[in-house]
């Protein structure tokens, strides 16, 4: 098992992406601490890993409090002791009002486009975005990065090893149009990742990240069909990936198989974003 003996904690692992990377890695030999918003989901994931459960644990913390975050670490020290693997892939998305508008605005302008007319449905995400909205998603994403990589790097610095997987996408790779914040959120984990991946190199830690394409998560079942069959036009495999193939590039990087990988990349996408 290519993580066996080895530690780690991955956020936002109640469901979608975070829970498919726990799992791969508590199959791998890992000892895992599955963090969620919630204590009731992180607790569920647990229960899902079978026999793998009994050398993985929950924590509850919104990973946007860095005093949350500080005692989270704390419990992951007191039960582990060390911490080998970090996988910062917390996150959110556009839900109620929101997800209803891109879905309206979407399907109008796909109706547009497909009779030759002018496009008149402007998206105006921007515009309407409000301060809670903004610092919301940044505060998740980016700021949760932060913190969760502070926390670890104390745990990591003085056995000169360990890997820290950040979780961005191809929106920080090319932008998305509805959804500035989210873009905003991933392009800065990216220079991030770059940054302290130097910083960290002499210590033995390395420091990746992982941009995923259209992947069928809880976040992104919402997407009216219509919207979503245009979404699956643009990916030349013509698919949508699978959490678990998100989870395979992270054992990657996690596992000795992805030792000379630091400040990188990766993208499981499709063919969506190719560069």
């Amino acid at each position: 098992m290519k993580l066996e003996g080895r530690t780690a904690l991955v956020t936002g692992a109640g469901s979608g992406l975070g829970k498919a990377i726990a799992t791969l890695f508590a199959h791998e030999g890992a000892r895992v601490a599955v963090n969620d918003l919630t204590r009731e989901s992180a607790e569920a994931a647990v229960a899902s890993l079978g026999a793998a459960r009994d050398r993985c644990f929950a924590v509850q913390a919104d990973v946007s409090d860095s005093a949350a975050v500080r005692a989270m670490f704390a419990q992951v020290k007191d039960r582990f002791g060390s911490l080998d693997i970090l996988v910062n892939n917390a996150g959110l998305g556009e839900t109620g009002g929101r997800r209803d508008e891109i879905n309206r605005k979407g399907e109008a302008q796909l109706g547009e486009m497909m009779s030759g007319r002018k496009i008149e449905s402007h998206w105006d995400i921007t515009v309407t975005l409000s301060d809670e909205e903004w610092h919301r998603m940044i505060g998740v994403h980016l700021n949760g990065t932060f913190f969760c990589t502070r926390e670890a790097l104390k745990l990591m610095a003085p056995q000169n090893r360990g890997s820290i997987i950040n979780m961005s996408s191809v929106a920080g790779l090319h932008g998305i149009p509805i959804a500035a914040h989210y873009g905003a959120a991933k392009g800065g984990i990216l220079s991030f990742t770059r940054s302290v991946a130097q910083e960290v190199a002499s210590r033995g830690i390395r420091v990746n990240a992982i941009c995923p394409g259209w992947i069928d998560t809880p976040m992104t079942q919402n997407f009216s069909p219509m919207l979503r069959a245009s979404l699956t036009a643009r990916v030349p495999l013509g698919r949508w990936g699978q959490p678990e193939e998100v989870a395979s590039t992270a054992l990657f990087l996690a596992s000795d198989d992805g030792s000379y990988f630091t400040g990188q990349w990766l993208s499981p996408n499709g063919g969506l974003h190719i560069g």
